[in-house]
């Protein structure tokens, strides 16, 4: 459903050419926000997104290819959406990597370049948008964080150990910013079908001799009770409540979307 929420109003979300943040923007542009894009992927096929959800939502888009493991490029990303549209008004926080090892085993520059793009990426855009946000007495950050900056699981020691951070921050920045206009929230997902879980699904099938379909009910029945993926869509809808005046008292809550896995 189009609405004008947030006509006039300017999204970043990082990571956003594909699954979650895909969703999350696609919502944005929906309620009448200008999109700034942010990802990896093939040139034409990032062209071809943006001019989709302009013509689908008769929106403004960029795109900023910002390497979110490095400061520099982040600061390059968030002057381009301060020229371009005047500043951010909503930042979503959602780029991220996956590595799976023992944390013997697990390489160094593998936890290194986890920590630099789904925790310190976070906090280097959350600083650059803040300024501008509490001179405006208006701000909404949503980090994408997991069900994982809630409880672990084996061999993701980098990527826990990141998104229970992401959950700090938003507290911290909460709180700082609790007199205010301003909030941060986190959004903690189960297991969603995006291209990074996939890669663990066809893994496991390869492993296991199992047919996709059955892969999938493998890696859902481990953990997520209600057998269903969570939907980037889903999602979306819950961080347009975020933005929303009726979650104006809803600050630096950490909201898992998780079919039930948090709550065994």
């Amino acid at each position: 459903m189009q609405g004008t929420m947030h006509q006039g109003k300017t999204a970043l979300v990082t990571g956003s050419t594909s699954g979650i943040g895909l969703g999350i923007a696609r919502k944005f542009a929906e309620q009448g926000a200008n999109i700034v894009f942010n990802g990896f992927g093939d040139a034409g096929e990032i062209e071809a997104l943006q001019t989709q959800v302009r013509s689908e939502f008769g929106v403004q888009t960029a795109y900023h290819g910002a390497d979110m493991s490095k400061p520099a490029e982040i600061e390059a990303m968030m002057r381009f959406a301060a020229e371009k549209f005047g500043g951010v008004d909503i930042l979503v926080n959602n780029a991220g990597i996956q590595h799976v090892a023992n944390v013997e085993d697990f390489p160094v520059e593998k936890w290194d370049a986890i920590i630099a793009i789904n925790l310190s990426s976070a906090f280097h855009t959350t600083r650059l948008a803040l300024p501008a946000m509490k001179a405006k007495n208006w701000g909404r950050i949503l980090n994408i964080a997991s069900v994982h900056g809630l409880v672990g699981s084996a061999q993701k020691s980098a990527y826990v150990a990141a998104k229970h951070g992401i959950v700090g921050l938003t507290k911290v920045t909460a709180l700082e910013n609790a007199q205010g206009g301003v909030t941060c929230n986190a959004i903690c997902p189960g297991w969603v079908l995006t291209p990074l879980v996939q890669k663990q699904v066809d893994a496991r099938a390869a492993q296991q001799s199992l047919s996709n379909d059955e892969a999938k009910k493998a890696l859902l029945s481990e953990k997520q009770p209600s057998g269903d993926f969570v939907t980037p869509e889903q999602l979306g809808e819950l961080a347009l409540f975020l933005c929303s005046d009726a979650a104006s008292q809803v600050r630096g809550v950490a909201w898992n979307m998780d079919g039930g896995w948090v709550a065994q």
